[in-house]
């Protein structure tokens, strides 16, 4: 949730899912607050990539200048959206499975 677009909103509506699928609420708020200042860069950059395969030939390449304006924040918005939804989904996937796997593999070695 941390990664989702939905920017002053994540840690509520994960919270409120931790309480829909019965998930320990402490590692939710832990999981979620990935979105910290350090990340912040590197989750706009990878989801405005990720954006690049959903738009096609329409996709927008970063241009790192100090000419930026509304417009073209605008153009841009779009490519985000569907990059930071989907890197959230898969960022979701594959460390949910890393943790279930890890969590298994522990419970295994304590057996």
């Amino acid at each position: 949730m941390g990664i989702v677009p939905l920017w002053g909103f994540q840690l509520v509506i994960a919270i409120a899912l931790s309480f829909a699928f019965r998930l320990n609420k402490a590692l939710v708020i832990i999981a979620a607050n990935i979105s910290i200042p350090p990340m912040i860069p590197i989750i706009l950059f990878l989801s405005h990539y990720t954006g690049r395969i959903w738009m096609g030939e329409k996709a927008q390449y970063l241009s790192f200048s100090r000419n930026i304006t509304l417009e073209l924040m605008w153009q841009n918005f779009f490519q985000y959206v569907l990059g930071a939804t989907t890197l959230a989904v898969v960022a979701g996937v594959i460390f949910g499975g890393l943790t279930y796997v890890g969590l298994k593999l522990f419970k295994r070695r304590q057996s």
